[in-house]
């Protein structure tokens, strides 16, 4: 959350995955005067309404794995912005990611590193912003069961080799942080441990990104 490092979590069902992944959100830094701004006019742009009550909130975009190209990046003959300018300065969360259609995972490739999408027509060109930090969340394997503690994988070598080539390497290679995800003990879910909330974790985060800022003028990941 403070480096803003795109980031994979890999792990079989009931993990936990798609929970961490929604609750990144409520511990970063709120948006500035000017970066909610933007968010505003992309909102704005989609025909989206605007929430005044969450106006600096960061946006969290969650599209399901059969959304075209066209609804990930924008276009269209009047172009609109699409999901990842819909994330701008917020967190694209792609949940099943072997499961999204290849060339729509490949368009992404330009807009992580350059933050922006271009999208030409024969009448016009857009830019849209598009900086945003991908969380992403896999399966080890079709049935989901590979390296698990409890239950074993059914699956052939063939059929891991082929689930796992559907992500290219570029792709991979444009995710810094790829995380294991292991069951937890049955005896540490019995326990009742107190944890932080995230009020208290974003106060850490805000120090740390602040420090960066201090150090290079701008957050790690970039």
């Amino acid at each position: 959350a403070a480096g803003g490092h795109n980031l994979i979590f890999v792990g079989p069902p009931g993990t936990g995955k798609t929970m961490l992944a929604s609750r990144l959100a409520s511990i970063l830094p709120p948006l500035s005067e000017s970066a909610a701004m933007e968010a505003a006019a992309i909102n704005s742009l989609a025909g989206r309404e605007i929430n005044v009550t969450n106006w600096r909130q960061r946006p969290f975009r969650n599209p399901h794995h059969t959304a075209s190209a066209i609804a990930m990046v924008g276009g269209g003959s009047n172009p609109r912005p699409g999901e990842i300018s819909l994330a701008h300065k917020g967190i694209l969360f792609l949940d099943e990611l072997p499961e999204f259609d290849r060339k729509v995972l490949e368009v992404l490739r330009e807009p992580i590193e350059s933050g922006k999408i271009v999208i030409s027509r024969a009448s016009r060109q857009v830019e849209f912003p598009a900086r945003f930090q991908l969380i992403a969340a896999m399966n080890p394997c079709p049935c989901g069961f590979f390296g698990d503690t409890r239950q074993s994988c059914s699956c052939s070598a063939a059929q891991i080799q082929r689930y796992r080539s559907k992500l290219s390497g570029p792709l991979l290679d444009r995710i810094d942080l790829h995380v294991s995800v292991s069951r937890l003990p049955a005896n540490m879910l019995l326990r009742k441990q107190a944890g932080e909330n995230s009020e208290i974790i974003a106060k850490r985060v805000l120090k740390a990104q602040h420090l960066q800022q201090q150090q290079r003028g701008k957050i790690n990941a970039q």
